[in-house]
């Protein structure tokens, strides 16, 4: 009895000792892109979304991704609709890009509530390194953004 009980206390102490699954953000490689209520073509198209759009990937199978959006929508998507390349969504009403990861930076361009801007280093500080699609890049305050 007692070995079965230091073997059960190893087991969950072995479990707790596993690492956290970092998330997995994707972006969306076209635009007009469904997303769809189940991983079948034949599912019920829940929306569009544009090209760059984040998504964070929650589980896969076979050719299907069920993702998640910025407003905790979950739907399914092709896996070959995504792109490994990372893209973060405003979700403020503007984000101030700036040219240094302090809010005394100078600005050097803004982006409107569901613009999107390409991550460029890991968040450091409350602040994340971006570019803007023209090339313009620069430091945005992390809680402007969705999709780190």
């Amino acid at each position: 009895m007692l070995r079965r009980l230091v073997t059960a206390a190893a087991v969950l102490a072995g479990l707790y000792a596993l690492p956290a699954q970092a998330l997995e953000f994707r972006s969306v490689k076209e635009t007009g892109v469904a997303l769809y209520e189940a991983p079948t073509l034949s599912a019920k198209k829940l929306f569009l979304v544009s090209r760059y759009y984040p998504v964070e990937v929650l589980s896969s199978q076979k050719e299907w991704s069920r993702v998640r959006d910025a407003t905790g929508g979950i739907a399914w998507i092709p896996q070959a609709a995504l792109s490994g390349q990372r893209w973060l969504l405003v979700t403020a009403d503007q984000a101030v890009v700036r040219a240094t990861a302090s809010a005394d930076g100078q600005p050097v361009f803004s982006v409107a509530r569901d613009g999107v801007l390409q991550w460029q280093e890991a968040p450091k500080d409350g602040w994340v390194k971006v570019k803007h699609r023209d090339g313009s890049s620069g430091y945005a305050r992390i809680t402007d953004l969705w999709g780190l």
